[in-house]
């Protein structure tokens, strides 16, 4: 691999160990970013922090970290403070469990990193490690210290290396109920439900991330390439929103079935 790793250790299961490392599985690099321009000038603008109550500026050497406890009262930590409880690293992620991959709720996933070994000796155990996780179907749970966090990691095999993605932990998932509270409990069944199954099988597919297209990006990229060659900008059209409508008629559009034809209790499914 010809990039360059965000982090390397090693990868250790029982007494097998090789050395790793971390390669981002994502990018945003590839967005378009702005600058902050001064209109006037149009000169690149640059932060600074500012006293909330004098406004003045504040230089670096006097910016601390400050956790608020109360109304404008703050418990105030040094550098060399926060320096003293971050958790060393031994640069092992250690296996400490291997589990089906389905016992772990996505919601829990947070970033993907392709693992790979890092130089050639570590290769052969690598592949044993590999081979033995894709044999049995498993993921395995490690943890280390990742960008000066400890973390836990889920590995799963993926083609000739493995993808670690880091998780969440569990204070940091929002309760379920939170979200779902107030939607209330609904049965739905006859005619309804045997036309949403079929718009659902007449939609089936398979995901190819491929031909997703990230609208906003191609429309960025264009409006900054026709304001850089000096050309009109045309604003797109935006699309008419139909009305909110009747919800078994619109089952029946989706579906191709007329509207003032109702479904045959002959053909209708017995409800669940």
């Amino acid at each position: 691999m010809t990039v360059r790793a965000n982090w390397k250790g090693y990868l250790k299961v029982a007494e097998v160990t090789c050395a790793v490392g971390l390669y981002s599985a994502t990018s945003s690099s590839d967005r378009i970013a702005f600058h902050m321009i001064n209109r006037k000038t149009g000169h690149r603008l640059q932060r600074q922090f500012a006293d909330s109550v004098t406004g003045s500026p504040v230089e670096r050497e006097d910016q601390v970290k400050g956790y608020e406890v109360g109304d404008d009262d703050y418990v105030v930590l040094s550098p060399d403070e926060i320096s003293a409880v971050l958790p060393e690293s031994d640069k092992v992620l250690d296996v400490s469990a291997f589990v089906r991959c389905s016992d772990i709720d996505d919601i829990y996933f947070d970033r993907p990193y392709y693992l790979a070994p890092s130089d050639e000796t570590a290769r052969e155990s690598f592949a044993l490690i590999r081979d033995g996780m894709e044999t049995k179907s498993v993921a395995a749970i490690a943890s280390t210290v990742l960008f000066r966090r400890v973390r836990t990691v889920l590995i799963r095999p993926y083609g000739n290396g493995l993808i670690a993605t880091t998780l969440n932990f569990d204070y940091e998932v929002r309760p379920v109920a939170e979200a779902f509270s107030d939607i209330p409990t609904l049965k739905i069944k006859g005619e309804m439900r045997d036309l949403a199954s079929h718009i659902i099988k007449s939609k089936a597919g398979t995901f190819d991330p491929a031909t997703f297209d990230d609208r906003y990006e191609t429309a960025l990229a264009e409006l900054v390439k026709a304001k850089a060659e000096g050309r009109k900008i045309r604003r797109p059209k935006a699309k008419a929103q139909d009305k909110a409508a009747d919800l078994l008629a619109a089952l029946r559009e989706s579906a191709g079935v007329d509207k003032t034809v109702s479904t045959p209790k002959s053909r209708r499914k017995p409800a669940a």
